[in-house]
């Protein structure tokens, strides 16, 4: 008989520290080795490289996941100050991050709770690695759900008139929080100019893909009538132009005639929370390219 050893006695595999470096530089030779070398030369292992040359833009943008091969500490100052000579050499742009990579995400929800469920499952299960801080709405309705995941939840009515200073107040809890992204789950209010250029980069909405067909109240009923064959949701980065942001994520199913209005709300709902928590999921993941109207996605 072979020895078994009781459970109590295995020692649990220690869990190894991975960082991500992001890039994007001009397009010329020798891009991915300056990476690639450097890590290679100190003794890092890759787990994941995804790159992407956009030939239009001249611009290329590189994505890697490494560890080291050994248990000896990372240090990220001397990682920093040893690559940094030659990344300037190719006028790079570089990030670095290092695991755990839990972000602070502060969510602004109106009534409809069906994103706001979703990625609250997904915070409660440990399927997003996120920390949520702060549930912001203009509507009382969903306190209780906070409530129920001890997250604070700051429920600040807006008008025409108070939208200066309710955003003021919106401003000043993702400041406290440090949050390193807002999400819209279905957020039913305009940002202002201000607003929106202060969480350039670091806020992601939301909405169905009706429009620009089927703008206002009622748009799966408007779509119902005119026979629509395609329901879907688009995520993006929140800009000045009304859901025109960077786009990051996009879900679409076919639909038929058989599908009622209320039916394909309920489609689009799904979509919605899918893409949503698609395009969270990219950004806290350090996936994302932001630059001009466009962004390159390393999706998985």
């Amino acid at each position: 008989m072979p020895d078994i050893k009781p459970l109590s006695n295995v020692q649990p595999t220690p869990l190894v520290q991975t960082h991500i470096i992001t890039a994007d530089c001009p397009s010329q030779t020798g891009t991915v080795d300056v990476v690639t070398r450097f890590l290679f030369e100190k003794g890092f292992y890759i787990n994941d490289i995804h790159s992407f040359d956009d030939t239009d833009e001249q611009r290329f943008f590189i994505r890697i996941e490494f560890r080291a091969d050994t248990a000896a500490e990372f240090n990220r100052e001397d990682f920093c100050n040893e690559f940094s000579p030659r990344a300037n050499k190719f006028e790079m742009q570089w990030n670095l991050a290092s695991s755990p990579y839990k972000s602070k995400v502060v969510i602004m929800v109106s009534k409809h709770d069906h994103c706001l469920n979703d990625l609250l499952y997904r915070y409660r299960t440990g399927d997003l690695n996120i920390e949520i801080p702060a549930i912001i709405s203009n509507h009382p309705d969903l306190e209780a759900l906070a409530k129920w995941h001890d997250i604070p939840y700051y429920h600040l009515p807006i008008s025409k008139e108070t939208k200066p200073q309710q955003e003021a107040k919106v401003a000043k809890i993702i400041n406290d929080c440090e949050a390193d992204l807002v999400v819209l789950a279905r957020y039913m209010q305009v940002l202002s100019h201000e607003m929106s250029k202060k969480l350039s980069g670091k806020a992601i909405n939301i909405h169905h893909s009706l429009l620009p067909g089927f703008k206002g109240a009622r748009p799966y009923y408007q779509a119902y009538e005119r026979g629509i064959k395609l329901v879907g949701a688009t995520a993006h980065y929140v800009s000045d132009d009304l859901d025109e942001g960077p786009i990051i994520s996009q879900g679409v199913e076919t639909v038929d005639h058989s599908y009622s209005p209320q039916d394909l709300a309920a489609k689009g709902r799904d979509i919605e929370c899918q893409t949503l928590s698609r395009a969270v999921r990219c950004h806290i993941e350090h996936r994302i390219f932001l630059y001009g109207k466009k962004t390159v996605v390393f999706a998985k």
